[in-house]
């Protein structure tokens, strides 16, 4: 098979390059061919993704994490190419999802050479596919704040992020439409759900299934600031579905809005609400270990 390795090199700690270059060894040792697709910037990588694909591919094998994965959907989803992930990111939440081991790149290169290929669903945020989760409100007002800070770097500028929105943050005015029922509510955040997890590792939308042709919209209706603190760290488990204040619903489409607020999709800036988000069933092929039972 011919593949297109995209390589996001600043990926694990900096070490994107290598892993790919590993990879990329392994499959012509397997008989393989690979190209690798690495731009200065996300347009650029876009740009030359594209020219592979257009002289053609078998599939398109991502080395980095969500925001690596999120950058290359829409080239790969509802089409004839097999996508490959192997994870050298921060979050990682496709791949633990999917069953791919997060910490042994080789692992992930061996599900490809395996030919392991599992078929999943995507979600449609208006033009936009995304993996993981849609979220709006608390959170997403947490990575505005955190994107505009130049420090500290990584996981501890959202911690911050967490902090300082807190001091001024009220109950969200939302307006859901869910598969046609229009709901009107306050709440701390809303999201949708194609896999179960964001955000290295929050379990918000926990039960979510890539392949069951829906969206768990979840909704976290309103708590004090001192009990949103304390409930924290059960999304990291996904205890906090026995939460009185945890609400779930399965649907194929989701129109969310709220004045103001902007959505996040795979950890990425999507745009300012409304949006509309459908399901699209088996829209990516992937290699991955079978479904669990």
């Amino acid at each position: 098979m011919h593949f297109a390795l995209v390589v996001n090199p600043t990926s694990g700690k900096r070490h994107g390059e290598s892993i790919a270059s590993r990879a990329a060894e392994r499959l012509t040792q397997a008989g393989h061919t690979t190209i690798t697709v690495q731009g200065a910037d996300v347009a650029a990588a876009r740009d030359q993704l594209k020219q592979a694909i257009d002289t053609g591919l078998d599939g398109v094998l991502v080395v980095g994490g969500d925001g690596a994965l999120h950058a290359v959907l829409d080239h790969v989803a509802d089409s004839d190419l097999i996508f490959g992930l192997i994870p050298a990111g921060t979050g990682n939440d496709t791949a633990r999802s999917l069953g791919i081991p997060v910490k042994d790149p080789d692992a992930a290169v061996d599900l490809v050479i395996a030919g392991h290929v599992r078929t999943i669903d995507l979600a449609r945020a208006d033009e936009t596919y995304v993996a993981t989760v849609i979220a709006s409100g608390f959170d997403s007002k947490v990575n505005e704040r955190a994107n505009a800070m130049r420090w500290p770097k990584g996981n501890m500028r959202y911690n911050i992020g967490i902090v300082a929105e807190l001091r001024t943050f009220q109950p969200l005015p939302f307006t859901l439409t869910l598969d046609g029922e229009t709901i009107e509510r306050e709440a701390m955040l809303v999201a949708v759900g194609n896999g179960s997890s964001y955000g290295g590792g929050i379990r918000l939308c926990e039960g979510a299934k890539l392949d069951d042709g829906l969206l768990d919209v979840v909704i976290i209706n309103p708590v004090s600031k001192l009990k949103l603190l304390r409930v924290f760290p059960k999304l990291y488990k996904g205890t906090h579905v026995s939460l009185p204040e945890f609400e779930r619903h399965l649907v194929r489409e989701a129109t969310i809005s709220s004045p103001g607020i902007v959505a996040y999709g795979d950890g990425e800036r999507l745009g300012a609400l409304p949006m509309t988000t459908r399901v699209c069933p088996g829209a990516l092929r992937v290699f991955a270990p079978p479904a669990p039972a």
